[in-house]
């Protein structure tokens, strides 16, 4: 498998050099997300910019990253505008999956993702209603 990896605090970018995500690249794709994994990468970007097919094997290891990811709130987010790949994909309805046409738009998705992380994980006390007030939240 040919790739560039550019490794960031907020994400890992896989830059792919083949055609063809199936059953000859997935392995060593597999063992990369993995790798990627334990070094605390939750949100991958691949640029599959030069793909223009993708098997079975490849849709099995798409949905397996994808499940990774997202089990850590994370993205895997796969960049591309060939048509064919992304109806090949799409069939596959695979939950989660973020599928974009630019790397810089894979990257946006991101750290909006991270954001949005951020703000469900703060306790928002804007709108307490005031409990020793006699106010209680199951009335409004």
């Amino acid at each position: 498998m040919n790739y560039k990896i550019d490794k960031t605090e907020q994400y890992a970018l896989i830059s792919l050099d083949e055609t063809t995500f199936g059953a000859e690249i997935a392995p060593p794709f597999e063992k990369l997300v993995v790798q990627l994994y334990r070094e605390g990468y939750t949100n991958m970007v691949v640029d599959f910019t030069k793909i223009t097919e993708v098997d079975n094997d490849g849709l099995t290891l798409i949905r397996k990253a994808t499940r990774v990811c997202r089990a850590e709130q994370g993205l895997f987010v796969i960049c591309t505008k060939e048509d064919d790949v992304i109806d090949e994909i799409d069939s596959a309805k695979i939950p989660e999956l973020v599928i974009l046409p630019t790397v810089d738009e894979g990257i946006d998705a991101v750290f909006m993702n991270d954001l949005e992380n951020d703000f469900r994980e703060e306790k928002d006390d804007e709108f307490d209603l005031g409990e020793e007030n006699g106010f209680q939240e199951e009335k409004y």
